[in-house]
């Protein structure tokens, strides 16, 4: 990935603290699949709405596969995969583009303003926020990031507006590419400088079965990820989750918190500092289980 832009200054991280008086992060990037967005409660959202009021600086990422997929069976186009990942062909990109766009970004944003909270949808063609090239042809219309223009994202929290962004970027001559919502988070999570990235599932974090009951893994690093894979703890869906995880520890993001968006009161508990999830971290301060 190449430079990055960072208009927010460390001067603007300001720390806030909550009605019970514990110091509060300032600044938060929420990614949120498509397969749960369709079923987060209307707490979620409220508790979007409160943080904002609380002064901390949201910015959500959001992807939309389920929605798309959907789209293209309704208008009879056959979807296209090469080892499990899809193929952006130029209907695709279309469908995606109406699908991200149109649909998902601003149902969001609807939700969060019926919660009594302010929001802006964009995408990364906007302001040229994700500026891409193309990654394998294979896949085609799929773009790698290589800066993130931070320009219009401030521009929008300083307006007192959540920006919530639509995974699509695009390249110097104007192409528009389908990216991977994931890595569009740890990136933009690196370029405004936010210290932490949540990442919203429907399950409590990684977890790992102790004498017969379930229980979550409070930290985890990479080696003890990779170990967790090999036993076969961290597996399915969850691979991709931690590996993306992984990879936005790398855009100088300090740590990445797998969390259930459906339990109520989640978010306010991640700003506070209150242990939930799993919190993947470049080097663990404690052991797997």
């Amino acid at each position: 990935m190449g430079v990055i832009t960072r208009p927010f200054s460390t001067n603007e991280v300001r720390k806030e603290k909550d009605k019970e008086g514990r110091q509060m992060v300032n600044q938060l990037v929420i990614k949120c699949g498509g397969s749960t967005l369709e079923q987060l409660p209307a707490s979620f959202y409220k508790d979007i709405a409160m943080l904002q009021r609380q002064g901390v600086l949201v910015t959500i990422v959001h992807g939309g596969g389920p929605a798309i997929s959907a789209m293209l069976k309704q208008m009879g186009i056959a979807p296209k995969f090469v080892d499990g990942l899809r193929v952006t062909d130029e209907a695709t990109l279309q469908v995606a583009q109406m699908v991200l766009i149109g649909q998902t970004n601003k149902q969001i944003v609807s939700n969060i303003q019926m919660a009594g909270g302010r929001a802006a949808g964009i995408s990364g063609i906007d302001g040229a926020t994700l500026q891409v090239v193309q990654g394998s042809r294979h896949l085609g219309f799929v773009g790698e990031i290589q800066r993130v223009d931070t320009m219009l994202i401030a521009a929008l929290a300083h307006s007192e507006l959540i920006p919530v962004i639509a995974p699509l970027g695009i390249d110097q001559s104007g192409q528009i590419y389908n990216v991977n919502a994931d890595t569009v988070a740890g990136a933009v999570a690196g370029a405004i400088g936010a210290k932490q990235l949540i990442m919203v599932t429907d399950v409590p974090g990684v977890m790992q079965e102790v004498e017969g009951a379930k229980q979550v893994l409070p930290e985890l690093d990479r080696k003890q990820i990779d170990e967790l894979i090999a036993a076969g703890v961290i597996y399915g869906g969850m691979i991709p989750k931690v590996r993306a995880a992984l990879d936005a520890l790398e855009q100088q993001v300090e740590e990445v918190l797998i969390i259930n968006g459906y339990e109520p009161g989640i978010l306010h508990k991640v700003a506070a500092g209150d242990a939930v999830g799993t919190k993947i971290v470049k080097k663990g301060k404690v052991s797997a289980q």
